[in-house]
């Protein structure tokens, strides 16, 4: 399997960029209500994606475009929804990279039944690449009985799924897609807000983050949909899926957290996973 250089490049920075709207949004919720911060930078990225469609003159989208996006916006909502409400009750150590993990794995069995299995290096990388999301993503919050752990399953389930039906409705754009899918998803949220009853105000920092949250996760898809247009969907969902890389090297350099030994070997794991997978 010969792998196009350029496809690892737009998952690696789909990678870095998810991993800082991440980080971002993360700081946002700890000044406000989680699904306000997710109601904003939705809503944010959804109107960067439509100036993009407009000012790259992308045609409108076809009806099977706006069904692929549609049913891609509802599994990428209802997987940030399990993902959030798992790391509400259970253990961040289990909860993302579990999710995370599940995420990269779904499109890479999706890619062997439909356009067959890799060469033994590239699968290699893969599985020192799903490793090394596991490690990088632990934290370091002690034991206790682990909670949450379907949520984080249902998660993984739908951003893998969302990985599968955006790349099956972005063969010809790439902000339209993105687009819809947003569009989809911002009313989702809101009725969830209504919902429970959500009057939680954002801060001025906290909009701000959010707004630059919204914006990073718009990029960090187009990347993916990039990566995968130009190349294999497993290799496009394994690199993009190394986002949490990205968010604990900014913990490490803007907050000053220190990262354990476990997620050090992760990342330096990550490094050879790339090293394989690029080869």
């Amino acid at each position: 399997m010969q792998v196009n250089f350029i496809t690892v490049l737009f998952g690696l920075a789909s990678a870095i960029v998810w991993g800082g709207g991440d980080f971002c949004g993360g700081q946002a919720t700890r000044r406000s209500s989680v699904f306000s911060v997710l109601l904003v930078a939705e809503f944010s990225g959804l109107l960067l994606l439509i100036a993009l469609a407009v000012a790259w003159g992308e045609a409108l989208p076809s009806i099977r475009t706006v069904v692929w996006s549609a049913t891609a916006g509802l599994l990428g909502v209802m997987g940030l929804m399990a993902l959030y409400q798992g790391l509400a009750i259970g253990k961040a150590g289990v909860v993302a990279p579990t999710s995370a993990v599940l995420a990269a794995a779904i499109p890479v069995l999706y890619e062997a039944l439909t356009d067959g299995l890799p060469d033994v290096p590239h699968l290699i990388g893969f599985g020192l690449a799903l490793v090394a999301v596991w490690l990088v993503a632990q934290a370091d919050d002690g034991g206790g009985p682990v909670k949450g752990l379907g949520l984080a399953l249902l998660a993984g389930c739908g951003f893998g799924g969302f990985f599968i039906v955006i790349h099956q409705a972005s063969t010809t754009t790439t902000f339209w897609p993105l687009a819809i899918a947003r569009a989809i998803a911002v009313p989702f949220v809101f009725a969830v807000i209504r919902y429970r009853r959500i009057t939680s105000s954002l801060t001025r920092p906290a909009l701000l983050l959010a707004l630059l949250c919204g914006a990073l996760d718009a990029g960090g898809n187009i990347f993916f949909l990039l990566a995968a247009q130009t190349g294999r969907l497993d290799v496009a969902a394994i690199l993009s899926s190394l986002y949490p890389a990205s968010t604990v090297l900014l913990a490490w350099l803007i907050l000053g957290e220190r990262t354990s030994w476990v997620q050090r070997i992760g990342v330096v794991t990550a490094l050879g996973a790339i090293a394989l997978i690029a080869s």
